[in-house]
């Protein structure tokens, strides 16, 4: 099983450059405004109705939480599948509520009008309760791997592609001995466990993962440990992290995040200068989220990220007729605004992603990840 690989700069100097918006990822470079064609730094949106094969396009569905508690959510996601006159031909999106039933009947409408393939829900209990609904492949944007696996597959970026992105790179910058500290809570204990599995993987001394609930304390209990360790990873981005990175601050120790650090105003944050953390490929993501904050006057985030890829997968997957797990799971695997993507056969996903450095009002692109 292929995982992916870093790639990084031959040298100290960083590759890019970028300036600072109030979000990390809002505007990452001029590439926002190129033309949206196809190409490195560029992304294409299928017009409406447009399709060479659009008389044999298999039909799909993508399920967003149009209804109920959700509905914020599930509009801000519309909006980004439909971005440049989308979904395309034979790809319908169902409002699947925010509740495991709604989400059924969603999905199971969907299959009885022809759907070969779903893209959603987006939560995890409605994405379990769908898989063992339906027969077709059903692609999540929920990022909880154990929902991958019996024709469910997960396309949500998740704690284990963070840690592979950001330590990789350390690695690479010889950064052998990692701390990983962490809130209490579900997604810390799941982001530690990826973050040690992947470090030791890597080759790196990875110590225990360290449980605070603030920052108080941080300093003497890495001590504790064999003195302070040559980088600390922080993937929480709660509010947590802010006091963990002021103890940090000054102390020659490399701040380490996840892409969860991505929706977060760094800039003017002294705390955060110098530090690395994982990202969506800054340059197609860029292109993304200019243009969808151009149509909807709000940033577009990650999740609305993988709404558009999610579409663009069913479009090139259908226009195919290979709306199947084989097709899915396809060794090219496919390219979309958040970064490379491949399916396994395991229902997880291997994901490249860039690692920033926070600068003075600036953000580097310091090296990167492959699948």
């Amino acid at each position: 099983m292929s995982k992916p690989t870093p790639r990084t700069s031959s040298s100290s100097a960083e590759m890019a450059v970028v300036p600072s918006r109030r979000r990390v990822l809002a505007g990452l470079s001029a590439a926002s405004m190129i033309s949206l064609g196809a190409g490195c730094g560029q992304i294409s949106f299928p017009a409406s109705g447009a399709s060479s094969n659009s008389g044999k396009a298999q039909k799909s569905a993508l399920l967003l939480p149009l209804s109920g508690a959700s509905s914020e959510l599930g509009q801000t996601l519309q909006a980004a599948a439909t971005l440049g006159g989308g979904p395309g031909v034979g790809i319908e999106i169902i409002d699947s509520g925010s509740t495991p039933e709604t989400a059924v009947a969603a999905a199971q409408r969907a299959v009885a009008t022809g759907a070969k393939m779903i893209v959603g829900p987006v939560f995890s209990a409605q994405a379990a309760a769908v898989g063992k609904a339906v027969q077709v492949p059903v692609v999540t944007l929920s990022n909880n791997e154990s929902l991958a696996g019996g024709g469910t597959y997960v396309f949500g970026v998740t704690p284990a592609q963070s840690a592979q992105a950001i330590l990789s790179i350390a690695a690479q910058r010889n950064l052998r001995d990692v701390a990983i500290v962490v809130p209490p809570g579900a997604f810390g204990a799941q982001s530690a466990a990826a973050a040690v599995k992947v470090g030791r993987a890597l080759g790196l001394s990875m110590r225990a993962p360290l449980v605070q609930a603030d920052g108080k304390g941080l300093l003497a209990a890495l001590r504790r440990e064999g003195g302070l360790p040559n980088a600390v990873y922080l993937p929480a981005a709660d509010a947590t992290l802010e006091p963990f990175a002021q103890a940090l601050r000054g102390q020659d120790v490399q701040l380490l995040g996840s892409t969860q650090w991505s929706a977060l105003d760094l800039s003017g944050r002294v705390a955060f200068r110098d530090a690395w953390f994982a990202a969506p490929d800054p340059l197609r993501f860029a292109a993304f989220d200019d243009a969808f904050s151009n149509a909807t006057g709000k940033p577009g985030g990650i999740i609305s990220g993988l709404a558009f890829d999610g579409v663009e997968l069913l479009r090139i997957l259908g226009q195919s007729g290979r709306l199947s797990a084989r097709g899915l799971t396809r060794k090219e695997g496919f390219t979309g605004v958040v970064g490379p993507y491949r399916f396994q056969k395991s229902g997880l996903c291997e994901r490249g992603l860039g690692v920033l450095k926070v600068g003075a009002g600036e953000f580097s692109l310091i090296g990167s990840t492959s699948v």
